[in-house]
């Protein structure tokens, strides 16, 4: 059996408690992050919206290890080509450019991971000082967002029944959970 990053196995119906679990774990993972990048100078880039759907993708469906890995490598990836052609010029064509390039990578590779583009335009309204910055928050970010998910499945799995918000016993589904 692969290891997957989402409990381990495909969400069946009564599945909607061990998801919110890893929900709130996403969630203060999410605030963490946003409050670092509020008040630690320098660490302003480390927050950025995508984060939050990289969070939802991870969580709505089951990865293998792989998957994961290719998809992070490919975030990285994009925003390092979007840094890089952003800094080199600002302009329309770089834009152009690196919505081409960063298609084409995401077709050749198979990522379906829809936020992958959306990492490499950060630059564009960003405007970080250096060129790496953005890579290398997208890069530290997914990682801490990989080990939250991480560390979350390991409780889910190890400590299921006495989690908090696992809603042990109870399997009532609202219409809330349905992304989940």
């Amino acid at each position: 059996m692969a290891w997957k990053i989402n409990a381990y196995h495909e969400p069946e119906e009564g599945d909607a408690s061990i998801m919110r679990f890893k929900t709130y774990a996403i969630c203060l993972y999410l605030v963490a992050v946003y409050w670092i990048s509020l008040n630690i100078p320098h660490m302003h880039a480390l927050f950025f919206p995508t984060l939050g759907a990289f969070s939802l993708l991870f969580i709505s469906r089951p990865f293998r290890r792989d998957e994961v890995r290719n998809i992070a490598a490919g975030a990285v990836a994009a925003s390092f080509i979007g840094s890089l052609l952003a800094h080199w010029n600002a302009g329309a064509g770089s834009l152009l450019i690196t919505l081409l390039i960063v298609i084409g990578l995401i077709n050749l590779f198979k990522w379906n991971a829809p936020p992958i583009l959306a990492v490499s335009l950060i630059p564009y309204f960003a405007r970080p000082p250096v060129f790496w910055a953005i890579p290398l928050s997208v890069c530290g970010a997914l990682a801490g967002l990989l080990l939250t998910l991480s560390i979350a499945a390991f409780c889910e799995k190890k400590f299921g029944s006495f989690l908090p918000f696992t809603g042990a016993g109870s399997h009532s589904k609202t219409e809330s959970d349905s992304v989940m």
